[in-house]
């Protein structure tokens, strides 16, 4: 038996247990009538929830080597690992009255979901090419379905099929990038190519070359400029759930995996590929937060507001130093702010979606009049998007700039800074809409007996997405005022894929 494949299996448990809690829901889903499969979120939810006490019991501590280095159990994959639970608790929350309304096959939709959210955990453990690429590959199979699951609508089949185009030319680039770097350093471990890459002296071009593929293929996972194109067709063709899974989770979970990578992985080459991302930042924030000026569609809009914030992430990736922890701190903790904020701009667009069935910008034209609860989760999430204090998006951008300006960077702090402002004239678009009319209009109409309102408004929220409403929203404005607790724990995070440190 090869020495290290069968020691410590069992902080593997989490990993086993999502793997047949997935099944478990496919099993069920093929029993209990169709009166009864509104359950099958409920089981998804306890199970998700008993994973997270079950991951913090297990692995709270641990810093161990699994495979011979093909998967590590540390801290940081701790921290993802609950963080991606949470987030799939927030997701199927949110969704189970859209799926109720609009989806068949909740079984599958869920079972998706947690297949999805395995592959995302083994992305944050991955310390070696090849094992990211397949974790990769399972996230983006279970998301190619996702986006064309409402297989009676012709956009949302459309963006299935955009998505899985475009997702394999990406997975094909990754991957022959893989296999320049393995053809010219003989290893596909990460922590292998940074020794590699420390004592190397003539290094052949093909690594750079395998290294610009990599990047290449992780830029089309995370929707940077310039390629970003299949982000907006895939957001606004797919059910709204989905939409909010592709903004929050999938981008978090890529960014997991390149900040190992990188940390891990490249960071002796940092000269050589740090002007290369600071400049896929700087055109991937301008060019998302500009073009989404011009959007009239919700879910695109939210589309390039995604692209904007993959730019300013991605500063921090290139302000990635050796002897500083602040950079991957500081994008770990936007990371974290980013998801909760952009969870309660969703969760509010689904319950509107819910409620009207409409997704264009003007349909939210006096939302506050008949939802005022509604509206201002949606106008806090938006606020805090732009950076405004005292939310999330105020401290997670203070944090990221002052570590660009830590290294150096003061140039890409105010470029970040600049598509920040850019990014809030077209969330006060929506504000607007939701709050602002002309004094006229609001008078006849109290004249007529009918305030002005989206069709359908008068239903109430759902009991379910109020309370991700509240959650996110507490959460939002906790870590704008006091974030000190978080950041300890990602700090320790930082240190283990940074133990030079």
């Amino acid at each position: 038996m090869i020495p290290g494949l069968t020691d410590n299996l069992q902080l593997l448990t989490p990993e086993f247990a999502l793997a047949g809690l997935a099944l478990l829901v496919f099993a069920v889903d093929l029993v209990i009538p169709e009166s009864r499969k509104n359950l099958l979120g409920w089981l998804s939810i306890a199970g998700l929830a008993g994973l997270i006490v079950l991951s913090l019991w297990l692995l709270w501590g641990e810093s161990e080597s699994l495979y011979n280095g093909l998967l590590a159990v540390d801290v940081f994959s701790l921290f993802f690992k609950v963080f991606f639970l949470g987030l799939g608790i927030f997701i199927i929350l949110s969704s189970m009255d859209y799926v109720e309304k609009n989806l068949t096959s909740r079984g599958e939709f869920y079972g998706l979901i947690l297949f999805s959210i395995l592959g995302m955990n083994v992305m944050a453990q991955s310390r070696e090419l090849l094992t990211a690429y397949i974790s990769l590959e399972l996230l983006s199979f279970c998301l190619y379905v996702m986006a064309a699951y409402a297989r009676n609508e012709a956009k949302s089949n459309e963006a299935g099929l955009k998505y899985i185009i475009i997702g394999a030319f990406s997975s094909a680039l990754l991957l022959y990038g893989i296999s320049m770097v393995y053809s010219t350093l003989g290893v596909t471990q990460f922590d292998s190519i940074s020794a590699a890459l420390t004592n190397a002296r003539d290094v052949s071009p093909a690594l750079w070359v395998g290294m610009s593929l990599i990047l290449v293929g992780l830029g089309f996972k995370l929707a940077a400029v310039p390629f970003h194109m299949w982000a907006p067709d895939v957001y606004e063709g797919a059910p709204f759930p989905v939409t909010a899974y592709l903004a929050i989770a999938s981008k978090a979970a890529a960014f997991a995996l390149v900040l190992r990578l990188f940390a891990e992985g490249f960071l002796p080459a940092a000269d050589q590929w740090q002007i290369v991302v600071a400049v896929l930042a700087s055109i991937t924030m301008l060019g998302g937060n500009l073009v989404a000026l011009a959007q009239h569609n919700i879910k695109r809009l939210m589309a390039y507001s995604s692209i904007g914030q993959v730019g300013i992430i991605l500063t921090g990736i290139a302000a990635l130093s050796a002897d500083s922890i602040l950079p991957a701190s500081s994008v770990m903790l936007y990371l974290v702010g980013y998801s909760l904020t952009n969870m309660l701009v969703f969760a509010g667009l689904i319950s509107f979606f819910n409620m009207t069935g409409k997704d264009e910008i003007t349909d939210f034209r006096g939302l506050a009049d008949g939802q005022p609860f509604l509206a201002a989760t949606i106008a806090i999430g938006l606020f805090s998007l732009g950076g405004l204090p005292i939310f999330a998006g105020f401290t997670i951008k203070f944090y990221l700039f002052t570590a660009l300006a830590s290294q150096g960077m003061l140039w890409l702090a105010g470029l970040a800074i600049f598509s920040s402002l850019i990014s809030l004239y077209y969330y006060l678009q929506v504000i607007r809409q939701m709050y602002i009319r002309p004094v006229e209009e609001v008078a006849q109409a109290i004249a007529g007996g009918e305030v002005h309102v989206p069709e359908g408004t008068d239903a109430s929220t759902s009991p379910l997405i109020l309370v991700v409403q509240a959650v996110t929203l507490m959460g939002v404005v906790w870590v704008g005022v006091y974030p000190a607790p978080l950041l300890m724990v990602i700090d320790a995070a930082s240190h283990a894929i940074l133990p030079g440190l």
